[in-house]
């Protein structure tokens, strides 16, 4: 048996405006879409959902209802889910539907995408718990298997993930942690007995995530019988293959002109064509065999940038400063307990925001721009810190 596992992670931030220091005080409306900014929220997730979720949701779906063996793994954000029941709300029917023909599994994560994990665990509790609410309130479901914000993961959260009795974790395959050793197996965390650790395979996951409409990449043009002999041959160091990507990889980062969903739609049937292939769920994979061995990260991996750590939110003074500052107010917020004002905070809390802030160079800093609502990293910065003095001066009058 040789299985995929595709996992697609669905999220949306909640921006912040170009939010003035002469707001301060005069103006609570961080995030209202009335300002019609070139970083509105409601016509960023309209402009996606257009381009990438309805698109690739139809393929999903058409290909479930033609292969009952074809199964997917999705994380769905909270803010991602309460601008879709604001402006999409048939996208979360769709989901429904695949989620009760028992072809799509929920992954658990933090409500607000955040990196709250490094910085205080009782908030980064809270979050969990308030995702994992909201996965049952609408799906029905509660996740059985967890994935840190950007895979972002170590030890500690390995031993938290097993204290909280999760089946298993995904994490980035790392040759850097992996070294001669193939992510297409099963692993267990270092210091755990039952959790199963589940490693991305990047290159395979990367070839269509990163590389797919690269006309110099080397391998250009990807096509279906190319990847599956790329797959096979994966497939003599392990027998299980997590593809791990964003969901707005289809439509978004590679355009439908690119052949993406031509492409995608034609490699579900040819894997499963061939005798004893599979696709997995997450839940699925952890059971396909028993750990062959133990893996330890001390220190924390992510699937972002060339480093594969927290540098893509944490290089630079904007970026330790701004999420020093957002961190520091949380007690003195709470105690507030004005839920609006707490949401507010929390909406702050969204990695993508520190995110905004880098200020790498070369490739990487072209993909933070892509993704990026602000002119600069500057101005990013200088908008949350603006955003955080109204919220601290909301907390003390």
């Amino acid at each position: 048996m040789r299985a995929i596992c595709l996992y697609l992670h669905i999220h949306q931030p909640v921006r912040y405006r170009e939010y003035s220091i002469f707001d301060v005080g005069n103006d609570s409306n961080y995030f209202h879409d009335h300002y019609n900014g070139r970083q509105s929220n409601e016509r960023i997730f309209r402009k996606v959902a257009d381009k990438s979720y309805r698109p690739m949701l139809n393929l999903l779906e058409k290909n479930m209802q033609k292969y009952p063996g074809f199964k997917v793994s999705f994380s769905i954000t909270g803010t991602w889910l309460e601008q879709a029941e604001k402006w999409a709300p048939e996208l979360i029917s769709q989901i429904q539907r695949m989620v009760k023909r028992g072809q799509v599994e929920i992954v658990g994560e933090t409500y607000y995408h955040s990196l709250a994990f490094f910085y205080n665990l009782d908030e980064f509790n809270t979050q969990v718990e308030q995702h994992t609410h909201k996965i049952k309130e609408i799906f029905g479901v509660t996740p059985q298997v967890f994935r840190n914000t950007e895979l972002a993961y170590n030890d500690n959260l390995a031993h938290w993930a097993e204290e909280k009795g999760y089946k298993g974790i995904l994490a980035e395959g790392w040759d850097k942690i992996l070294g001669w050793r193939s992510p297409n197996y099963v692993y267990r965390p270092s210091g755990c007995e039952n959790l199963k650790l589940l490693l991305k395979n990047y290159r395979l996951s990367d070839d269509i995530a990163f590389r797919f409409s690269n006309r110099n990449w080397d391998e250009w043009p990807l096509t279906v019988p190319k990847y599956q002999n790329w797959l096979n041959m994966e497939c003599l160091r392990g027998n299980l293959i997590n593809l791990f990507m964003d969901f707005e990889t289809f439509g978004e980062h590679q355009w439908q002109d690119t052949g993406i969903f031509s492409f995608m739609n034609n490699l579900i049937p040819a894997w499963l064509s061939e005798y004893e292939n599979k696709f997995v769920t997450v839940s699925e994979a952890c059971d396909i065999s028993e750990p062959i061995s133990d893996i330890s990260m001390p220190e924390t991996v992510t699937w972002a940038d060339t480093e594969r750590d927290l540098s893509a939110w944490l290089s630079n003074s904007m970026q330790t400063s701004a999420m020093n500052d957002l961190y520091n107010m949380r007690e003195k917020l709470l105690a507030t307990k004005d839920q609006d004002l707490i949401k507010d905070w929390r909406y702050m809390t969204t990695s993508d925001h520190p995110y905004s802030m880098c200020t790498k160079y070369w490739h990487d800093g072209d993909v933070h721009a892509y993704f990026s609502a602000y002119a600069s990293p500057y101005e990013s910065f200088m908008y949350f810190e603006n955003v955080l003095r109204d919220i601290n001066y909301r907390i003390n009058i």
